[in-house]
């Protein structure tokens, strides 16, 4: 089981230098080595493999020494970087000859580098409070946690608002599975109410409040006033990128209690595997939607669940909001109403209440509450509104 450990970090103003230069150089070498992969397709018609690609990069040091600054193996990285934005490129073009909706996206130039990856801990050593790595230095790290298991990786990079951070990435022995033996769960995921549970729980979603989305426009506005390439520019790039991730924060902070408090209190929780591209493609719901961070808070109760002892499946969305959970009826339902009102049988049940105890009925049916199937609740669910198919369902 990999685990990667996020720290925040603190170079010297020397060793900052450094490490501009050589993203600076690792950007340089990125774009030279696509540009070689693209002129050896039109030679041979075959794509550079990741191996051809390392041999020419030992050629080119001899040519130009200034690469010589950065680490082999961090130019190596920079080799499979390439390598697997090919490889994502050609699993697009099938999956887009397959009829899925997706952008093709070839493999571009970059304008910038923000981090270095070390493969192999031939290229870095950790001690308790800092990180000493080849032909940059030790650099000082806040360790707010240990670190468990055998370290293979370790990425620095700067982020928009010049702040270091250092990822270790690990590798731990897999442990048998042991349920907590808590409740199972349903939610349904939303907007206003951000997740809804089966058993009539409810969690607002986290309020960016009118102050701060003021601030944020103010501070973009500034930015946009100031003379491209000056230094106010820059300065007011940098203000503007520390609010935005002072925001962002804020919700980050909020979905990691909540994923955290779920896979705590259930053994096995069932969730909408939504299609949130789909999904922004309403212009209505595009912005709440994107705020939500829906998939950022399904891949924290994935990864979060197993260590606690609970199950998370995703399932099959369709139809969830608009099938009555009491007796199977299927009807439709305008987004402005919030109670969901059967019409044969008179349930009268909070909307999204409805949709979380579907989504429970869809994961557990006929696996006894094990690992869940992808099938519709009720067959019967997708012959009575075939003709809502087409639609986007924003939220439930």
């Amino acid at each position: 089981m990999k685990t990667a450990y996020k720290y925040r970090a603190y170079p010297s103003k020397e060793q900052k230098a450094t490490l501009n230069r050589q993203m600076l150089l690792s950007k340089e070498l990125y774009n030279l080595l696509l540009e070689k992969s693209k002129e050896y397709y039109r030679e041979t018609g075959k794509t550079l493999t990741e191996y051809r690609m390392n041999v020419w990069i030992t050629q080119t040091k001899k040519e130009r020494p200034e690469f010589a600054e950065l680490h082999s193996q961090v130019l190596q990285n920079v080799s499979k970087r390439i390598s697997d934005a090919y490889r994502h490129f050609f699993r697009r073009c099938k999956a887009k000859k397959q009829g899925k909706n997706v952008k093709v996206g070839f493999p571009r130039y970059k304008n910038f580098v923000s981090s270095l990856t070390y493969p192999q801990t031939k290229g870095f050593r950790i001690e308790k409070k800092n990180a000493e790595l080849s032909k940059i230095g030790s650099i000082n790290f806040v360790n707010h946690r240990d670190i468990e298991g055998k370290t293979k990786t370790l990425t620095i990079k700067k982020t928009k608002s010049q702040e270091w951070y250092i990822t270790i990435a690990v590798e731990k022995e897999d442990k048998p599975f042991i349920s907590n033996n808590k409740p199972k769960a349903g939610i349904d995921l939303g907007i206003s109410q951000y997740v809804a549970l089966s058993d009539n729980t409810i969690h607002q979603n986290v309020k960016i409040t009118k102050h701060q989305r003021n601030r944020s426009r103010l501070l973009q506005q500034n930015v946009s006033r100031k003379r491209k390439g000056s230094r106010n520019r820059k300065r007011a790039v940098i203000r503007f990128a520390r609010y935005s991730e002072h925001i962002a924060r804020i919700r980050q902070d909020c979905l990691h209690k909540l994923s955290c408090n779920l896979v705590h209190s259930y053994s096995f929780i069932a969730y909408e595997d939504l299609e949130i591209p789909n999904m922004v493609k309403n212009r209505r719901y595009a912005k709440s939607i994107s705020e939500c961070s829906w998939g950022n808070f399904t891949q924290m109760l994935q990864y979060k669940a197993e260590s606690a002892g609970c199950a998370a499946v995703a399932v099959n969305p369709q139809y969830t909001t608009m099938t009555c959970s009491n007796c199977g009826n299927v009807q439709r339902m305008p987004i402005s109403q919030r109670t969901f009102i059967c019409e044969k049988c008179g349930m009268r049940k909070d909307r999204d209440i409805n949709s979380s105890v579907n989504v429970l009925e869809r994961a557990t049916e006929g696996h006894s509450g094990s690992q869940a199937c992808g099938d519709d609740v009720r067959p019967s669910a997708r012959r009575a509104v075939a003709e809502e198919a087409g639609t986007i369902r924003v939220a439930s």
